[in-house]
């Protein structure tokens, strides 16, 4: 039989460890936003009469180009979710809609892509833009990501639970094979499509290795990459400045969380992401 004694006490512990790893994960950033709201000489001085300052931030702005940056990543996400979304939603409505030769060998292969690491495909992904010519462009960046295993997983599941009897009053109705996607499939998977959109967006906003990789110049370097050659010691090394520039990148991704947290759980539990 259990202790009820440490029954009782297990809420308290598991209170204290949740707020002790909550502590250890926002200390760093605490720690940006005071050194990037204050002047240099506060960057490892804590005091409560440190005046605040907003130069850190222009000086980070005019120092390297993170308006080209910024729109690099804006339209890089967009592109990469525009064709997962595509792209993942038609091949999952044929795992479930359609019987053909190879289809469970076919998934099994999308399931084995979920195990393998984007980075063991670095060296191969190289080699392919290389051959199509898209070195130090936004395409060959997205490229490698246009197809998502976990995407055709999640939709593969959502749309094999929406009741047959949609589907064949909708083919009773005369609706054809696209129709019935648009009309009964991606409005009932909703949920599914909201919370793996927030997970593209947000990998392949802060995604650096492949990007630094693939590019070379200014014209299509994301703010990742951008950041780093920023904060490289050619430029000097001011923290105040750098983490500055590191506010900068992350802060549309902080307000959207801010704004639309609830909206954001919801649509996890709904999409049953654990």
């Amino acid at each position: 039989m259990s202790d009820p004694a440490f029954q009782q006490k297990s809420p308290v512990v598991d209170t204290l460890a949740a707020w002790l790893l909550a502590i250890l994960w926002v200390l760093p950033l605490l720690y940006a936003v005071w050194t990037a709201f204050h002047p240099s000489e506060f960057s490892a001085k804590f005091s409560l009469f440190a005046p605040l300052t907003l130069e850190n931030f222009e000086r980070a702005w005019t120092a390297a180009p993170f308006a080209r940056y910024f729109f690099n990543t804006t339209v890089l996400v967009a592109m990469i979710l525009a064709a997962q979304l595509v792209l993942c939603t038609l091949a999952a409505y044929a795992f479930v809609r359609y019987e053909f030769r190879g289809k469970n060998i076919l998934f099994a292969l999308v399931l084995v892509q979920l195990m393998i690491m984007p980075d063991i495909l670095l060296v191969e992904n190289y080699k392919t833009m290389s051959k199509l010519g898209l070195i130090d462009t936004l395409l060959g960046i997205g490229l490698p990501y246009f197809a998502s295993a976990f995407a055709i997983f999640l939709l593969r599941q959502t749309f094999k639970g929406i009741p047959k009897e949609l589907v064949e009053a909708a083919t009773m109705e005369g609706a054809s094979s696209l129709q019935i996607l648009c009309r009964v499939y991606v409005p009932l998977a909703k949920p599914v499509y909201v919370a793996f959109s927030l997970v593209s967006v947000s990998y392949h906003w802060n995604n650096f290795l492949w990007p630094l990789v693939v590019t070379n110049s200014v014209s299509s370097r994301p703010l990742t990459v951008g950041l780093q050659v920023f904060a490289s010691t050619d430029q000097g090394i001011d923290w105040s400045i750098i983490t500055a520039a590191t506010l900068l990148t992350a802060a549309p991704l902080l307000a959207a969380f801010l704004l639309f947290q609830r909206q954001f759980v919801q649509s996890f539990m709904r999409a049953g992401i654990k």
